[in-house]
C-alpha cells in the first residue's frame, strides 16, 4: 500500500476530518436497496452498488427507491439464479459505518463506488436505525454488537458462497469489526479486513472528544443520537424507563452510553460497555489477513488506541502522523483526492485477480 500524504494546506487534523463533507456534498451514485428481515423481527437496510441478483428484477423488492417502513422487503433470492448470473465470480467488497453513519457518508459511497469501479459488487450494512427510519424494536446497535454482522454476512455467505470477500470498517463500525474478527476468528466468512479510525478504547475516545475543537464532533453525533432515541421514545421508555425529556437533556457521549446504550443492551453501565466492547485487547486473537489504518492526529482519539504490544503476523498495522478520522484526503487544496478509495483497492487487487 502506498504511504499516506496529507494534501498541501490541508493537513490540520480537523480539516482532515472536515473538507470530506464539504467536496463531496452528494452521494455519487443512487444505491440498489434490499431490506433483511432479522430473526427478531427487525430488519436491516443493505446498500447495493447494483442489483444484487445480477441484474434482473429481484424477488425482494430491491430498488433505487429508499426502502419503506410501512412495506419492508425480505430476501427471497435463491443460490440458483445467483449461479448463473454475472455476479458469480465477482469480488465483494463489504462496508461497515461509522457512529450514526449512512450511505450518505461521504467515505462510504466513496469507497462503494471505488470498489464498484474496479470491478466490485459493493454493499453496505446499515446498524439498526441508522438507514433514515427507526427500527421496530428499542435496541440500537453499538461498538461490539456483532450479531447483526454476523447474520448479515451468513446471509452474504448463503447466496455468493464462492466469491472472495473483504469488509472494511469505519470508525465505530472498525470497532465493530474487530470484536467480530476476534470472536469468529475459526469462521469468519470473509476473506480479509481493513480497520480504519477505530476507536479501539471506547473510554478514552468518549473523554477525548468532549475536549477542544473535538467538541464540535460531539455535537452533531450526539444530537443525531438523540434525535433518532426520540423517533422511538415511547419504545425506550418502555424498555429503559427514559422519558423524552431526559433524553433532550443529554448533553455528553458518555451520558447517553450510561442512559442509553448501556442498559439497552445489557450492560451494568457505560463504564461496562467500554471496558467489554474495547477492541484493543482482543486484537491478538484475530486470525484473519487485517489491516488496520490509523491517525495519529485523529481529534476523536488519544494515544491509547494504538497498540503497545506486538500484533501478529496477520494484522499489518498502519499508523500515519496525519489523516485526522476518517479523512485521508491527499493532493492538493485546489485538486483534494481520498486516498483510501485509490489505497484499497490496489491493496486488494490481487484478491480481486483471484476471483
Amino acid at each position: 500500500m502506498t504511504i499516506f500524504t496529507a494534501a498541501a494546506g490541508l493537513s490540520n487534523p480537523h480539516l482532515q476530518t472536515l473538507v470530506p463533507r464539504f467536496i463531496r456534498k452528494q452521494a455519487l451514485f443512487a444505491p440498489q436497496w434490499q431490506t433483511l428481515e432479522t430473526p427478531d423481527g427487525d430488519f436491516l437496510d443493505l446498500a447495493w452498488s447494483e442489483s444484487p441478483d445480477g441484474g434482473r428484477p429481484s424477488s425482494d423488492n430491491s430498488s433505487n427507491d429508499h426502502p419503506s417502513s410501512d412495506n419492508p422487503s425480505s430476501d427471497n433470492l435463491s443460490s440458483d439464479k445467483l449461479s448463473s448470473s454475472k455476479l458469480s465470480n465477482k469480488p465483494i467488497f463489504i462496508l461497515f459505518h461509522g457512529l450514526e453513519g449512512s450511505f450518505e457518508s461521504p467515505y462510504a459511497n466513496g469507497l462503494m463506488n471505488a470498489f464498484a469501479k474496479d470491478g466490485w459488487l459493493s454493499v453496505m450494512m446499515h446498524f439498526r436505525g441508522c438507514s433514515g427510519k427507526p427500527n421496530r424494536l428499542a435496541r440500537a446497535y453499538h461498538s461490539g454488537e456483532v450479531e447483526d454482522a454476523r447474520f448479515f454476512l451468513r446471509h452474504l455467505h448463503s447466496k455468493f458462497p464462492n466469491n472472495p470477500k473483504v469488509a472494511v470498517g469505519i470508525s465505530l463500525g472498525g470497532n465493530m469489526l474487530a470484536n467480530y474478527l476476534a470472536d469468529y476468528a475459526d469462521d469468519p466468512l470473509i476473506s480479509a479486513a481493513t480497520i480504519v479510525s477505530a476507536p479501539f478504547d471506547l473510554a478514552c475516545c468518549s473523554s477525548r472528544i468532549e475536549q477542544g475543537f473535538s467538541k464540535l464532533y460531539k455535537k452533531y453525533l450526539l444530537n443525531s443520537l438523540k434525535s433518532n432515541a426520540l423517533k422511538k421514545h415511547k419504545l425506550l421508555q418502555e424498555k429503559i424507563g427514559i422519558s423524552a425529556e431526559s433524553i433532550k437533556k443529554i448533553d455528553k457521549l458518555y451520558e447517553f452510553d450510561e442512559r442509553i446504550t448501556a442498559p439497552l443492551h445489557g450492560f451494568k453501565n457505560a463504564q461496562d460497555y467500554y471496558a467489554q466492547c474495547s477492541a484493543l485487547p482482543k486484537l491478538n486473537r484475530i486470525k484473519l489477513p487485517t489491516q488496520i489504518i490509523h491517525a495519529k492526529d485523529d481529534p476523536f482519539m488519544t494515544d491509547d488506541v494504538i497498540p503497545k504490544f506486538v500484533l501478529p503476523d496477520n494484522i499489518d498495522y498502519r499508523l500515519f502522523q496525519k489523516g485526522g478520522h476518517v479523512g485521508f484526503i491527499t493532493g492538493s487544496t485546489l485538486k483534494p483526492r481520498f486516498w483510501l478509495e485509490e489505497a484499497l483497492p490496489a491493496y486488494y487487487e490481487s484478491i480481486q485477480d483471484s476471483a
